[in-house]
């Protein structure tokens, strides 16, 4: 498959604040493309490059065969954007709001009606059609949202933090939806905060003050660390994260639930070893997305400091 997004060293600065850092990126046609990072990193500023809301300092993008510096009108053609904050109109109903935006797209007729209907079946929305959008849910409003945003039928769908803030069962419907739009050949890049979600996509990419750490399946980066992690199970957790933290070959400790995730070196130390330290128990795990994050951050951290 053929990349429908590229970026090439795309570089955004604001003053002395380098807030996208040089990032190199390929995203294949019909992928679900997760960019994923704390508050700050540069996800929703990446985004914005890549949708031609913003010029990079440095770099180019193409997303679906456009420079989204030279060629802004045809790009904005190709995509749709839902923004954190996404201009829905509180005091219109669903279909008013749908109609707002069919109006602002050119969207007549029998080809509004089709598509109207189809989105309102898909996000099972048809029920609330007459409802005020401000007595919505923050679930409902969301769907909403991206019923307006495809209704001129992107190629590319661009979300930022779509599910942020919305509760467990809207957000698995959202997704259900998302999946149901990329078998019928949409591409989706979406960020998150949430490294549960990160799970859901096809790649992620990692970002880290500004910078594309590593990116690849969900899969291969649980699997991609050099570090071996292990479940750490103590009476006293506090105190073993202190006795351990400071150890030769303890590269983190960090709390999970009720346990320990313990990251080292295993060509300078052990657990064995460790445990004469302080007693614990152990097993070895595969770490989750979450551990693998605050591990290469550590490594970016350390990199930085030298």
């Amino acid at each position: 498959m053929s990349a429908i997004i590229h970026a090439e060293n795309l570089t955004r600065r604001f003053g002395d604040l380098i807030a996208v850092d040089h990032v190199n990126l390929d995203i294949a046609e019909g992928e679900i493309f997760g960019l994923v990072g704390p508050d700050g990193a540069g996800k929703t500023t990446t985004m914005r490059l890549l949708c031609g809301l913003m010029d990079p300092t440095e770099g180019k993008a193409m997303v679906a065969g456009h420079d989204v510096s030279k060629e802004v009108d045809q790009v904005k053609d190709q995509i749709g954007y839902m923004a954190q904050r996404f201009g829905l109109y509180t005091d219109l109903t669903v279909q008013e709001n749908m109609d707002f935006y069919s109006d602002l797209f050119g969207i007549t007729g029998r080809e509004r009606t089709e598509l109207s209907t189809r989105l309102l079946r898909m996000t099972r929305m048809d029920p609330f059609r007459k409802r005020a959008a401000g007595k919505l849910s923050g679930g409902m409003k969301q769907k909403l949202a991206l019923m307006c945003t495809l209704l001129h039928k992107p190629r590319v769908l661009f979300l930022d933090e779509p599910t942020n803030g919305v509760d467990p069962v809207s957000r698995r419907d959202f997704w259900a939806i998302l999946y149901q739009l990329v078998r019928e050949g949409l591409t989706v890049f979406v960020t998150t905060a949430y490294l549960d979600e990160a799970e859901r996509v096809n790649r992620v990419g990692f970002m880290h003050r500004g910078k594309l750490i590593r990116c690849d399946t969900p899969s291969a980066l649980k699997h991609s660390l050099t570090e071996a992690v292990y479940q750490i199970q103590t009476r006293e957790p506090q105190k073993t994260m202190e006795a351990l933290q400071s150890q030769p070959g303890v590269l983190t400790i960090q709390p999970a639930g009720a346990d320990l995730h313990l990251f080292l070196d295993p060509l300078a130390t052990s657990p064995e070893q460790l445990a004469h330290v302080i007693p614990f128990g152990f097993r070895p795990i595969v770490p989750s997305l979450e551990d693998v994050f605050i591990a290469l951050s550590r490594k970016e951290e350390v990199s930085r400091a030298a």
